[in-house]
Formats: C-alpha cells, sequence, structure tokens
C-alpha cells in the first residue's frame, strides 16, 4: 500500500542485505522497472534500468534533481560496454583497462538503447564499472545498464552509508541495499573521452597524475573549480550547488585559525571543521577533525558524513579549512567549493 505526502506518492522500500539471494531480489525489482539504492566504493547510488525512460523518470522524482543533469550509467563488466557505446576511443580503452573496476566515469558516444532522459538528451553517456563487488554483483544479476546518481535528495551530501541512504530515502524508492561503509567517499572521476586528449569534467578517486600515466596528458575542465556553470552539462556536479549541508559552509585557508575563531563567534551554532595539523593550534572541543593534509584520502572518506553529522546536530555555519587542491585534494575541493556556493 502507498501513502501520499504533498505530491510525493511514498512506497513501501524494500530492505536488502548482500546476500545472494538478497542481491538477486533487488536485481529483480530493477528489472521490473523499479528504483533500488546499491553500494559502491564512491557512494551509494540510486538506480534503475537506463533503457527504461518511465523508470528513470522515476529517480529524478526521488531525488528532486533537474532534468538537465544527466546520470551515469553501470555496468558490471567492460564486455559488456559495446552494448551501450557506439565506439570505445583509444583513451578510454586504455583508462579502461588501466582504472575498471574503478572509482571513473567515462564520457563515450551512446547508442539508442539509453534513454535520452539519461543523458539529459545529450548524444553521449558516463559508463562506469564499480570496485565494489557487492555492486557488481548486483549489476551481474540486473544483466541491464542501471542509471545511479547518489542516492541522496539532490543538492544534499552524498551518502557514504546505509543510514545516510535511509535518512534521505525510506519512502521514495522501492529497494535499498544494506551494504558497508563507501571506502572512498566522494563521487567517481568523470573523464570525458571522446577527444584526443581526455578532459576532467568531475574529480574524483582517479587522479589528474593517474590519467596522466595512462594518456600522456589531460585537461581540467574550468567548471572543476567550483565556480563556472555550464548550459548543458554533460557530467553531474557541473551545474547547480551540489553536496551541500543545510548549513551555511564558509572555506579557509590552511592554519588560519583566527580567521575560524572570528568566524566561528559571528554564529552561535557554528562548527570549526579543520585537518590535524590545525587541531592543536585551534582546541580539539571546539573543532572537529576531518583528517589529515598529508592523507587527504581520510578528508576524502569523511567530507560528507561530517557534513550530514553537522545538520543532526543543528549547526548554522560550518567552517572548514581547506587542503591542497592537488591530486585527490582537487576532488576534495571541488565538492567543497560547490557546497559553499550560494
Amino acid at each position: 500500500m502507498m501513502a501520499k505526502k504533498g505530491r510525493l506518492e511514498l512506497k513501501e522500500t524494500k530492505l536488502f542485505h548482500t546476500t545472494k539471494e538478497d542481491l538477486e531480489s533487488a536485481a529483480q525489482l530493477i528489472r521490473e522497472g523499479k528504483t533500488v539504492i546499491f553500494p559502491t566504493e564512491t557512494v551509494y547510488g540510486l538506480g534503475a534500468n537506463a533503457m527504461d525512460e518511465k523508470a528513470v523518470r522515476e529517480i529524478f522524482k526521488a531525488k528532486g534533481r533537474p532534468a538537465d543533469n544527466p546520470l551515469i550509467v553501470h555496468i558490471d563488466s567492460l564486455e559488456k560496454i559495446g552494448r551501450y557505446v557506439k565506439e570505445l576511443p583509444r583513451n578510454a580503452q586504455l583508462l579502461a583497462e588501466a582504472y575498471w573496476p574503478g572509482p571513473m566515469t567515462l564520457i563515450l558516444p551512446k547508442k539508442e538503447c539509453i534513454s535520452d532522459v539519461v543523458s539529459a538528451g545529450l548524444m553521449t553517456v558516463g559508463i562506469r564499472i564499480p570496485q565494489s563487488a557487492v555492486a557488481r554483483e548486483f549489476l551481474k544479476n540486473c544483466d541491464l545498464p542501471v542509471a545511479a546518481p547518489s542516492a541522496n535528495l539532490s543538492g544534499s551530501p552524498s551518502p557514504t552509508t546505509f543510514e545516510h541512504c535511509k535518512d534521505d530515502m525510506m519512502g521514495r524508492v522501492d529497494g535499498i541495499i544494506c551494504g558497508e561503509d563507501s571506502a572512498v567517499g566522494l563521487e567517481s572521476t568523470v573523464i570525458d573521452a571522446c577527444g584526443e586528449i581526455p578532459v576532467i569534467l568531475r574529480p574524483g578517486g582517479i587522479t589528474p597524475e593517474m590519467i596522466k600515466t595512462v594518456c600522456g596528458d589531460v585537461i581540467v575542465d574550468k567548471s572543476v573549480d567550483g565556480v563556472v556553470d555550464t548550459e548543458k552539462p554533460k557530467s553531474p556536479g557541473m551545474k547547480y550547488r551540489h553536496y551541500a549541508p543545510n548549513a551555511e559552509v564558509i572555506l579557509v585557508k590552511y592554519g588560519d585559525t583566527e580567521k575560524m575563531r572570528k568566524l566561528a563567534e559571528e554564529v552561535k551554532e557554528s562548527i570549526v571543521l579543520l585537518t590535524e595539523e590545525s587541531v592543536e593550534n585551534f582546541g580539539r572541543e571546539s573543532a572537529i577533525c576531518i583528517g589529515s593534509q598529508k592523507n587527504p584520502e581520510t578528508v576524502a572518506h569523511n567530507l560528507f558524513r561530517v557534513f550530514r553529522e553537522c545538520d543532526k546536530k543543528g549547526y548554522k555555519r560550518i567552517i572548514l579549512e581547506e587542503i591542497e587542491d592537488k591530486e585527490i585534494g582537487l576532488a576534495v575541493m571541488n565538492r567543497a567549493k560547490r557546497a559553499a556556493k550560494k
């Protein structure tokens, strides 16, 4: 039975574990045109059959996502990619062989079987093969392309735990698979692999340095700085305010603890998020440590989780210490700038 809440028709959401039987049952929902949330190494994804326009529209409805924001399609193996894209250019082939399965999405020319709703009307589509064994087993059982953005309400921090998905999506989707916490904690690197030089449209766990070692060169799109919008984005994360908690987010340069204190004093319900290197100078009792400047992977892993914790505690202002924007730090700062954008 379904209930109505405002304009949203609430669904009965089935909860699944990662057993063989449950993954098959969850995949059956996808084959029936339903929506299922599943764990990956980046963040949890909200999936539906990418060849079923009606099913894909349920993703946008559940998230409250703008229709011009394209979705990423997930498959379980490279052998199947020819079913859904017209060609695999040389750079795409090299990157796929080097980093799939993994936190990387390639933008490629799509075949007509992929719904135009998935690609927001573009002739290209983002394809990814997750590293998560649970995700790939689920996708293998689906045996079709699964369109899946992050499983959160549009604009809010992406979910990195099963509990985050329940908080946002119970009653909005048909199923949720209860898996482990996401290892990376940020969405995949999105690379336009159609041209002679690969272009990073959204940074992630596969860094520019890693791409250069395979392809010799790489371009970082100007939108990655978190400021520039594009009329018709090729990738999620290029347009609109993203990844943002309810609280106001203000970025402060590394080590400027005096400015952090001043900003915190202006608003009573403020919290400072800083790195291990600055904790002692600021004071442990009035701040949260989100990782290390020397190990930016820890900041990437913790960022969205801590944003959500801050919302639950009712903070009105988050003062976030910046990290160096190189390697995975580029992805961290991309998300931070988008969260701080008004």
